[in-house]
């Protein structure tokens, strides 16, 4: 049961003591937007990448079973200012410390979900990797060649990596799906209009499940298929492209939403 109401959900964990005589795990409800955050470290130095937010459901309007992520878009024009500067202070930093004072140093990438709640910043999860689909719009708008900074991270030397530089703008990515995710999804289906796709002004095709066919065609060989990223001065203009282009795609059964960076686009998202 997931509820604002504090009372709903004692009467809630009552009633399952009473049937089950079980333990019940009571968690906080988390009220704000969610935010995905990549930082690069080599161990002492941490630099962080620009925050990303993805969408997780299956179905337009946050609808249906949760997914690996069927678009996302950067930058968030509704994260308070300074906030990427506090979750490295007051999350990522202490983490990358603790690990190192327990010689067990951590290199590499870390992928801080969090959730900005009306009580502050909450942690929902670590990776030790980069997030899909959130990579693709944050490198998007990358300047910087990533594999100066990985370099940095992997020989110790962060702390001499200059300051990021970023495009101005935005970008938008949607997840084109194969029928039936994320269910088991049919595979094998014969892709068309990439190269259409791929002739849109700012936008392009990234491949996740394909395959070359036999015949030199490409077809399905996932549930997640393609990754459109439209890019625009703003997400209004980055959305109208990558739109666009996924328009232009042809398989059959397959499905994407059509409200990615919609709202924020809108100016309807604020944090608490």
């Amino acid at each position: 049961m997931v509820t604002d109401d504090r009372d709903a959900a004692l009467d809630h964990a009552r009633e399952c003591l009473a049937k089950l005589g079980a333990r019940v795990v009571i968690e906080e409800f988390l009220d704000g937007p969610e935010v995905s955050l990549f930082c690069l470290t080599d161990g002492e130095s941490v630099v962080p990448l620009q925050p990303a937010q993805d969408f997780k459901r299956v179905h337009d309007g946050d609808l249906g079973p949760n997914t690996g992520g069927m678009g996302a878009y950067s930058p968030l024009p509704w994260a308070p200012e300074g906030m990427v500067e506090d979750v490295v202070a007051r999350v990522v930093q202490p983490v990358v410390d603790v690990l190192r004072h327990r010689g067990t140093p951590f290199v590499g990438l870390v992928y801080a979900g969090l959730a900005l709640t009306s009580r502050g910043i909450r942690v929902i999860e670590f990776n030790a990797r980069f997030g899909d689909p959130e990579t693709q719009v944050v490198l998007a708008r990358l300047q910087t060649p990533i594999a100066h900074v990985l370099l940095g991270a992997s020989n110790g030397t962060l702390h001499d990596v200059e300051d990021l530089r970023w495009h101005d703008g935005a970008a938008v990515t949607v997840v084109v799906a194969s029928e039936n995710y994320p269910g088991l999804p049919l595979l094998g289906g014969v892709i068309g209009g990439l190269d259409e796709a791929n002739a849109v002004e700012d936008a392009y095709v990234l491949h996740a499940g394909t395959a070359p066919a036999h015949d030199g065609a490409i077809v399905s060989a996932g549930g997640r298929v393609l990754t459109v990223v439209g890019l625009g001065a703003d997400l209004a203009a980055a959305r109208v492209r990558a739109y666009e282009a996924v328009d232009r795609i042809e398989l059959v059964g397959s499905h994407h939403r059509r409200d990615i960076a919609a709202a924020a686009a809108r100016g309807e998202i604020q944090a608490p």
